[in-house]
């Protein structure tokens, strides 16, 4: 079973090494969200998780196994533009870890969380392109392509693109 907690400050160099871990390099290989053949580098900083974790409009909630191992974490953003809307990012789940429904645990204590903090009625959350498999999960999971989507943002002192043309597509769910 996963608990939920909100994460601390002291929490940032786990949280940095597991969604790293989760999305690029070989590490990442062995789960089925890895980004390292679209992208290299890394996928965040201590310096953007600490920043996330102090804001009063953002929080990380964090998965821990029995033994308070972190296994995954989901950040919420209340949205810049309208506060009835959520924006969740940097879902990961340690690669050895996934396939347990951990992802889905999250996302669904994540949207939970929201309700009852901000009073959100709108989950948002923005999806690679390329990532169909991805796409498909979140579907299931009840979110909806808009038809929007935004340049992949490029920030060569992280990360480097290895494709072409990358976008991201908007999902939304109505909480």
């Amino acid at each position: 079973m996963l608990e939920q907690r909100i994460a601390q400050v002291s929490d940032t160099p786990v949280i940095c090494a597991l969604v790293n871990a989760a999305y690029r390099g070989e590490t990442s290989r062995a789960g089925w969200t890895t980004e390292a053949d679209l992208l290299s580098g890394v996928r965040t900083s201590e310096r953007t998780i600490q920043a996330l974790i102090e804001s009063q409009d953002a929080c990380i909630l964090l998965g821990e196994e029995a033994g308070g191992v972190v296994a995954a974490c989901i950040c919420l953003e209340r949205h810049a533009e309208s506060a009835e809307v959520v924006h969740l990012g940097m879902i990961a789940v340690s690669p050895l870890l996934q396939n347990r429904g951990y992802g889905k645990t999250m996302i669904l204590a994540a949207e939970k969380l929201a309700k009852a903090q901000w009073e959100a009625k709108l989950a948002e959350m923005m999806v690679i392109s390329l990532r169909e498999e991805l796409i498909e999960f979140y579907q299931r999971l009840g979110y909806q392509p808009t038809g929007e989507t935004v340049p992949f943002p490029h920030q060569p002192d992280m990360w480097q693109a290895q494709v072409e043309n990358m976008q991201l597509n908007i999902l939304q769910k109505v909480l």
